[in-house]
C-alpha cells in the first residue's frame, strides 16, 4: 500500500462553547483508527482536527460565564486537546478557525473564487436562525415551533446577507455522487443525500453582519466587505484545505488533497451538498469520500442531563483506561448505525473480552515464553488476514476489530487443544516449538490490534520481544 497517493483524513471541527461529549470522542477515535491502519500499512498520512470559533454559540456562552470569548476559547481549546490526548488520538494538526496565519488566507481566498464564478450575491433575507446549529433552518424543520435537535425556538432574523448560488450545482452534484466520483458511505446516507437534492437544493446565506459583541479578530472578514464576516460555510468547510495551507504555502495542499471527512449523520447536508458545490464553484477536487456515522445513545435513549444518562468520556477514561473505551467505541458501535452504550454494558464487555479474555491470553502465553523461550526473540512480521484488511478498506472498523478477537479465540483454543505446557515437560524440543508459534501469533495479533488499542498493542509487542510477562494488561472490575 505504500506506493499508493498519500492518505488525508479529516474530523468536523467542533464548536468550543462547551466540553466534548461521547459522540465526539466516538467521531474523533474511529477517524484515529483508520488513519493508524494506514500508517500500520506503510502509507503516509496526514491527520486533521481543530475548532469551529468563529460562532454565535461561543461568544454566548463566554458572555454568559462571564469571559473574554477569546480567553474563553482557549481554555476549551486546550480541554479539547486534553481529551485527544487522553485518547491516544494522533492528529498532525489541530486548526483553529481564528488562526489568521493558518486559515483566514485560504477562506478569503476560497471566497474570492466564488465571486469570480459568478456565485456570489448579495440580498435581503429574513428567516429562521437556530443558534445551537448556528444556521437558518426552515418551518417544515420545526416541532412543535422548536428545533427538534435542541428544543429551542429560533430567532426571526431580518438582514442584508451574501448569497451562494448552491441551486446552481443541483444536477452536477447528483451526477458526481451518483457515479461515485463523490463517495457516501453508508449507502443509506448516500440515498439521503440523493433524495434531499431531489427535493431541490436552494441558495444559501453565505455571510452575516459583524455583531457588536464580536471582538476584534473574531469572524473571517468578507473580502472587499469588513461589515460582514463569513458565514459557517465558507469560514468553516474550508478548514479542510486552509489547514494544508491553500490560500499560502500550498505544498501540503498539492500533496494530500482530496482527502476523507468523517463526520455524524447530523451534519451530512453541509458535507454532502454545500461544501462540494463550493469546491466545484472554485474548480478544486472533490473529497473522495464521506464515512457518516450515527449517534451514541444511553439505554436506548439520547444522551440528557435530564435522563441522567449522560456518559461523560473522561469518566471511563479514569475508571478504565484509554484501551477500553477505545475497545468498545471501535468494537461495539456500529460506524454506519447509531449505537447504544450503557456503563453496566460497558462493565460486562470489559470484564468478558479484555480482562478475561485478551488480557488472560496474554498473561498465559507470556508466562511459557518466559519459562521456557530464550529471551531476545525476533517476531517476524505476518500478513495480515484479508478480512481485516477488507473490512478497513470498506471502513466496516467493527468487523475489523471482529477479525482480530477472533484470532484471539482461535489462539485461546489453539492452547486449549495442544497443551503446551504439557507437552514441553514430556517432549521439551516439540513443546518450545509450540511454545514459540503461539507467541509468533499473540505477536500478530498484537500488530493487528494497533489501530485500535494501541496502548496495549504496544505492550504485547514488547512483551513477545523482551520476552517478559507484562503486568496485568485489563485488571478484572467486580
Amino acid at each position: 500500500m505504500s506506493d499508493k497517493k498519500p492518505f488525508y483524513l479529516t474530523t468536523p471541527i467542533f464548536y468550543p462553547n462547551a466540553k466534548l461529549h461521547l459522540g465526539h470522542a466516538y467521531t474523533t477515535t474511529i477517524s484515529d483508527t483508520l488513519v493508524r491502519y494506514r500508517r500500520l500499512m506503510g502509507q503516509e498520512t496526514y491527520f486533521l482536527t481543530g475548532s469551529d470559533e468563529n460562532t454565535q454559540k461561543m461568544v454566548d456562552a463566554a458572555l454568559k460565564v462571564g469571559k473574554d470569548p477569546i480567553a474563553f476559547l482557549d481554555e476549551i481549546v486546550s480541554t479539547f486537546k486534553g481529551l485527544y490526548a487522553e485518547l491516544g488520538i494522533s492528529y498532525d494538526q489541530f486548526i483553529r478557525t481564528t488562526d489568521h496565519q493558518a486559515h483566514w488566507p485560504g477562506a478569503q481566498m476560497l471566497w474570492t473564487k466564488l465571486v469570480e464564478a459568478g456565485d456570489i450575491y448579495k440580498k435581503e433575507y429574513e428567516g429562521l436562525y437556530c443558534v445551537g446549529h448556528e444556521a437558518f433552518i426552515t418551518e417544515k424543520d420545526l416541532v412543535d415551533g422548536n428545533c427538534p435537535d435542541h428544543g429551542t425556538a429560533p430567532e426571526k432574523i431580518k438582514e442584508e446577507n451574501y448569497f451562494f448560488r448552491l441551486s446552481k450545482y443541483t444536477e452536477l452534484l447528483k451526477e458526481k455522487i451518483e457515479s461515485g466520483e463523490f463517495k457516501i458511505v453508508p449507502e443509506t446516507r448516500r440515498n439521503e443525500i440523493l433524495s434531499f437534492i431531489d427535493s431541490g437544493l436552494e441558495d444559501v446565506s453565505f455571510s452575516r453582519p459583524r455583531k457588536a459583541d464580536w471582538p476584534p479578530g473574531l469572524g473571517v472578514p468578507v473580502p472587499g466587505d469588513s461589515s460582514q464576516v463569513m458565514y459557517v460555510w465558507c469560514d468553516a468547510l474550508s478548514n479542510y484545505i486552509t489547514a494544508l495551507g491553500y490560500g499560502r504555502d500550498d505544498d501540503l495542499y498539492k500533496k494530500f488533497w482530496p482527502g476523507i471527512h468523517v463526520l455524524g449523520k447530523d451534519i451530512l447536508r453541509f458535507h454532502a451538498a454545500i461544501w462540494p458545490a463550493m469546491l466545484m464553484s472554485a474548480k478544486l477536487p472533490l473529497p473522495t469520500t464521506l464515512l457518516v456515522h450515527g449517534f451514541i445513545t444511553s439505554g436506548g435513549k439520547k444522551m440528557s442531563k435530564t435522563l441522567g444518562n449522560v456518559i461523560d468520556p473522561e469518566d471511563l477514561l479514569a475508571e478504565y483506561g484509554v484501551d477500553a473505551l477505545r475497545y468498545y467505541l471501535t468494537r461495539h458501535i456500529n460506524p454506519f448505525e447509531d449505537g447504544d452504550i450503557t456503563r453496566e454494558h460497558f462493565k460486562e464487555i470489559y470484564n468478558a473480552n479484555l480482562a478475561n479474555g485478551l488480557g488472560n491470553l496474554v498473561a498465559r502465553i507470556m508466562k511459557l515464553a518466559e519459562d521456557y523461550l530464550e529471551a531476545g526473540m525476533r517476531p517476524e512480521t505476518a500478513e495480515f488476514p484479508k478480512n481485516y484488511t477488507d473490512a478497513f478498506e470498506r471502513f466496516e472498523i467493527s468487523h475489523a476489530i471482529d477479525e482480530v478477537f477472533r484470532h484471539v479465540q482461535q489462539l485461546d483454543q489453539k492452547i486449549t487443544a495442544t497443551e503446551p505446557f504439557k507437552l514441553v515437560k514430556s517432549d521439551p524440543e516439540a513443546g518450545k516449538k509450540l511454545i514459540f508459534d503461539i507467541t509468533q501469533e499473540l505477536y500478530v495479533i498484537g500488530q493487528m490490534l494497533e489501530p485500535f488499542i494501541p496502548e496495549t498493542s504496544k505492550k504485547i509487542k514488547e512483551a513477545v520481544i523482551s520476552n517478559k510477562k507484562p503486568a496485568t494488561i485489563f485488571p478484572r472490575k467486580e
